[in-house]
């Protein structure tokens, strides 16, 4: 015969709070659109919806050119758009020079 498995739902505690050491989840920082007024030192707008914004994913800093789009009234990031590390970002800062020689063209 089987062994029964435990309601996942029975609680030994007369408390439905849960658990008393758990921590909350730290609150996500949003990143307001304001560059007339000083705004966030790591965003710049390069036109209407298009921003260059440094960000940190796993610990480490990112250079993320993204379009973003207005959704009830907030400002989030589209799918359009790439993150460079800082290594690929000075690469590309080291071809500018050849890039707009290119355009000049």
């Amino acid at each position: 015969m089987p062994k029964a498995k435990p309601k996942k739902n029975e609680s030994t505690s007369d408390s439905d709070s849960g658990p008393d050491d758990r921590a909350p989840p730290p609150k996500k920082s949003k990143d307001t659109v304001d560059d007339k007024k000083g705004g966030n030192n790591n965003q710049w707008i390069l036109e209407k919806q298009r921003q260059v914004r440094i960000n940190e994913f796993r610990g480490k800093k990112l250079i993320d050119i993204r379009e973003y789009y207005e959704k009830n009234g907030e400002l989030l990031p589209g799918k359009k758009g790439i993150s460079l590390s800082v290594t690929q970002w000075k690469k590309l800062l080291e071809c500018a020079d050849e890039i707009n020689a290119a355009v000049q063209d």
